[in-house]
């Protein structure tokens, strides 16, 4: 593509987004007040919520002191005769597939 039809283009693109923009930009319109909301109905008390996370943490509490500590995992090692087996499966493997591609 040459530099003059890539300057067009841009060109083109430019002038379409200012056509976007001016048409998403709407006129501020001043004095405009939001609906008016009676109030708020239902909903729980601070008190109510205070209870229920009092419960919470107490029930979180018996939980955990009925569980058995917890031990540090173990790492697990592999041999190094596991890992030739699993290193010879492996080229095995790549060696089946480039052999099916040729």
């Amino acid at each position: 593509m040459s530099p003059a039809h890539k300057a067009k283009i841009r060109a083109a693109q430019k002038l379409r987004w200012a056509k976007y923009e001016a048409a998403k930009a709407t006129p501020a319109v001043e004095n405009i007040q939001p609906a008016k909301r009676g109030p708020k109905k239902g909903g729980m008390s601070e008190e109510g919520k205070a209870r229920i996370i009092a419960a919470q943490k107490l029930r979180w509490q018996k939980y955990n002191a009925t569980k058995p500590a917890a031990e540090p995992a173990k790492k697990r090692k592999m041999s190094a005769a596991g890992r030739a087996r699993i290193i010879a499966a492996v080229k095995a493997r790549w060696a089946k597939v480039k052999a099916a591609k040729k």
